[in-house]
C-alpha cells in the first residue's frame, strides 16, 4: 500500500500526462494560408454569439469557442464517479466561471503548476480535437489548417517551454508526404510528443485508410528514430457518424453538450481500441520496433477486449504475429486511465511501467487538483506510485526521472 510518506515523496515532482489549454479564436487562422480562408476554420461573431465554421459548415464540437465563461475544473467529478447524491440534479453539478489567464498564458500556467505541485505537463488541444473530422473531405485544407494551428501553438505555448510545458503539435496522416514534412519541422523546433487523432486516416473520399498502412511508414520511422512518442488523444474520431448515427444517435461528437446516451454505449472507446488494433495487426511495431505510443484520455477499459480479440486472432493466424499481442502492447503502449477505473488491474495487465498519471485539467470531468490522483493509488507501493506519477512519463518524453 502507498503510505503517506510515499505520497509526499512523489507529490513534489509529478508529471501530468493530460493537461489542456483553451484555444484563442485565431488559433487556426493566425497563420493559415489565405487560399484556404474559406475552406479551413473561420470565426463568425455577431456581437453576442461566436461560432466556428469548419469546412463550410457550422461546427458544434465546442458550443462556445470563446471559452468565456468556461466550465469549472473538476466540477463533474461526482458524476463521472457515479456518486451523485440522491436527490441532486446532475445538471446542477455543471458550473462555469470567467476564463482564467492560466488557460491561455504559459507564464500564468507555470505559476499555477507551482501551486499545484506539478513539475511538468503534457499539453493538448480542446477545440483542436474536433477539426480533422470536420475537414475530412478536404485533405489540402486539413494539412494547411493543422500546420497553421501548430504555428499558433509555437507562438503561444512553445513545444518545450522551460522544460516544463510540453505541448503536442497536431499531425494528420491524410497526406503522408506533407505529414512527414510537418514532423521534420516540429521536431526541429523541439517537439517532444506529437498528437495524432485515434481514427481512420481521412482520404478525402469518405473512405478511410488504416493507421497501419505502409504509406505512413516514413512518419512512424522518423518518430521512432527521434524517440518521440505518438499520443492518441480522445477527440472526434468520426465514430458517432459511423456507428452511432445509423442507430438514431447524434452524428457529431459534442463532448460539451447533452450526452447522446445510446451513442455513448455504441461508440464507447471503439476509436482507441481500433486504433491500437490497426497498428498491431498491420505490423507497425514489427517494422518500427522502437516506436512509442501513448493513449491519452481514452481510459483503459478498452485494453482487455483488445487483448482478448488480438490473442484469438493470433491463435488462428499465428504467422501474422511476431509475438503475443499482449507483449507488443507491453513494449509499445503507455496508457492514462480514468481515475475512476481499476488502476491495479491495468497495471497488472500492461505493467506498472506503462501507466501514466493524467488529470485532464482544467476540464470539468477531470480532477480539480491534479496531484490528488495519488488518492486513487492506494493499491500501489510507494515505488509504484513514483512510477505512475512521474517516472513513466518523464522517461517517455525525455525528462529527468527524479
Amino acid at each position: 500500500m502507498a503510505d503517506e510518506q510515499g505520497r509526499e515523496q512523489v507529490a513534489s515532482r509529478p508529471v501530468d500526462a493530460d493537461n489542456h489549454y483553451y484555444e484563442t479564436l485565431d488559433a487556426f487562422t493566425r497563420h493559415l494560408d489565405r487560399k484556404f480562408r474559406d475552406r479551413g476554420v473561420r470565426v463568425f461573431q455577431d456581437g453576442r454569439h461566436t461560432e466556428m465554421v469548419i469546412g463550410g459548415k457550422v461546427n458544434g464540437f465546442i458550443p462556445n469557442p470563446t471559452f468565456d465563461p468556461v466550465i469549472v475544473p473538476g466540477c463533474l467529478d461526482l458524476q463521472f464517479r457515479g456518486q451523485i447524491p440522491e436527490g441532486v440534479d446532475p445538471r446542477s453539478l455543471t458550473r462555469v466561471e470567467p476564463i482564467r489567464p492560466e488557460y491561455r498564458d504559459r507564464e500564468a500556467r507555470l505559476a499555477t503548476m507551482d501551486a499545484q505541485g506539478l513539475d511538468a505537463i503534457l499539453l493538448f488541444p480542446t477545440l483542436g480535437c474536433g477539426v480533422e473530422q470536420a475537414l475530412r473531405y478536404d485533405v489540402p485544407a486539413t494539412m494547411a489548417s493543422l500546420n497553421a494551428f501548430n504555428r499558433w501553438l509555437e507562438d503561444d505555448w512553445g513545444y518545450f517551454h522551460q522544460e516544463r510545458i510540453i505541448s503536442a503539435p497536431m499531425l494528420s496522416l491524410a497526406d503522408p508526404e506533407a505529414a512527414l514534412a510537418e514532423v521534420d519541422r516540429v521536431l526541429g523546433l523541439g517537439a517532444r510528443v506529437v498528437h495524432v487523432r485515434p481514427a481512420p486516416v481521412p482520404t478525402g473520399t469518405g473512405k478511410g485508410r488504416s493507421l497501419g498502412n505502409r504509406a505512413h511508414d516514413p512518419v512512424w520511422a522518423r518518430l521512432a528514430e527521434a524517440g518521440v512518442p505518438v499520443a492518441f488523444h480522445l477527440g472526434d474520431s468520426g465514430y458517432n457518424a459511423m456507428v452511432g448515427a445509423p442507430w438514431g444517435g447524434a452524428e457529431e461528437f459534442a463532448p460539451f453538450r447533452a450526452p447522446d446516451l445510446l451513442g455513448s454505449v455504441l461508440v464507447g472507446d471503439r476509436a482507441i481500441h481500433d486504433t491500437v488494433a490497426s497498428l498491431i495487426v498491420d505490423g507497425v511495431f514489427t517494422r518500427h520496433p522502437t516506436l512509442k505510443v501513448a493513449s491519452i484520455e481514452n481510459g483503459s477499459d478498452w485494453v482487455y477486449p483488445l487483448v482478448k480479440g488480438l490473442r484469438k486472432l493470433a491463435n488462428r493466424v499465428p504467422s501474422k504475429f511476431a509475438e503475443d499481442p499482449l507483449d507488443t502492447i507491453r513494449k509499445h503502449i503507455w496508457v492514462t486511465p480514468y481515475y475512476e477505473e481499476d488502476l491495479r488491474k491495468l497495471a497488472d495487465t500492461i505493467g506498472v511501467g506503462r501507466v501514466l498519471f493524467g488529470s485532464d485539467w482544467p476540464h470539468g470531468e477531470g480532477l480539480a487538483d491534479p496531484a490528488a490522483f495519488t488518492d486513487e493509488l492506494t493499491a500501489f507501493s510507494p515505488d509504484e506510485v513514483q512510477l505512475i506519477m512521474r517516472t513513466n512519463c518523464a522517461e517517455l518524453i525525455g525528462l529527468p526521472t527524479s
